[in-house]
């Protein structure tokens, strides 16, 4: 056994300590690399992250910053339906310069939950088409001159439904215009906000089938019902005339086909015939 004054005399060579020396700062740098390393993955998670948003729904970061939050977000969409059964809703709008809030209200009490809606997006031209369940009081005028102060919106018109417990109307948008909608919930509200599109969208020819130009009315509103495995909608040419259209074809083939096929099927004189016109535009008055 070696003694221990022995083992004290032992001589640690030069080079040892050194090696021994450099190990120790290997270790310590390679701790501190990966400290580095984990705080980097998590910066670079979040941005992927936010970039993953934004790209998604587009234009919600930015649209969202400026404006106060009023209630909780339900959804966000471009295109669908949402929103919960009611009825005798009140219905009330505010505007700012790219934005437009519509709430909701029954006996002077803010409603908790949206009505059951759905909104529909348009091509030829370029529109959205709101669908509101549940709500009899609408004053369209005040809803028509807050919607024509955003800049990016054309024109606005209400459409006939055959339900006297629901509205309909059009906001017809300039080409390449984003749009967002967001559904709150306590107190209810649906918020469209608008946007420049950095892309640039060219023209292009559609066909589709239409009807004569014709005052909205009953008559004209019966057609959902007469078509109803039909995208039908109604586009309005004049002050005092609207057309119903169904589909959005890229040739006058498919077209002549769907027709073709609606007249097979009806029992009576078909009331569409083929038309085109451009996609940044509205179907002329007469054929």
């Amino acid at each position: 056994m070696i003694g221990k004054k022995h083992y004290d005399d032992i001589q640690i060579p030069q080079q040892l300590a050194e090696v021994m020396e450099q190990a120790q700062q290997r270790a310590a740098q390679a701790h501190q690399q990966r400290k580095r390393r984990i705080r980097y993955a998590s910066v670079i998670a979040a941005c992927i992250a936010l970039l993953f948003v934004s790209a998604n729904i587009p234009s919600v970061a930015r649209a969202m910053y400026p404006i106060p939050v009023l209630g909780s977000i339900v959804k966000v969409l471009q295109w669908g339906e949402g929103g919960a059964i009611t009825d005798g809703a009140h219905v009330q709008t505010q505007v700012t310069d790219e934005e437009l809030r519509i709430q909701f209200s029954n006996e002077g009490k803010e409603l908790s939950r949206v009505p059951a809606y759905t909104v529909e997006q348009k091509e030829a031209p370029h529109r959205l088409i709101f669908t509101i369940q549940g709500a009899r009081y609408l004053d369209f005028g005040t809803i028509r001159q807050d919607l024509q102060q955003l800049p990016l919106v054309k024109e606005v018109y209400p459409v006939m439904i055959l339900d006297d417990s629901a509205i309909r109307f059009v906001v017809e948008l300039q080409n390449g215009v984003e749009h967002t909608i967001t559904e709150y919930q306590q107190p209810a509200s649906l918020q469209l906000m608008l946007r420049a599109s950095d892309k640039q969208v060219q023209p292009h020819e559609v066909f589709a089938l239409r009807t004569a130009a014709m005052p909205m009315s009953e008559e004209m509103a019966m057609l959902e019902e007469m078509y109803p495995q039909e995208d039908v909608s109604f586009i309005k040419i004049s002050p005092d005339a609207f057309v119903a259209v169904i589909g959005n074809y890229t040739t006058a083939a498919e077209a002549e086909q769907k027709l073709e096929q609606l007249t097979a099927e009806a029992t009576d004189e078909p009331t569409f015939y083929v038309d085109h016109w451009m996609s940044d535009a509205k179907p002329a008055a007469v054929k």
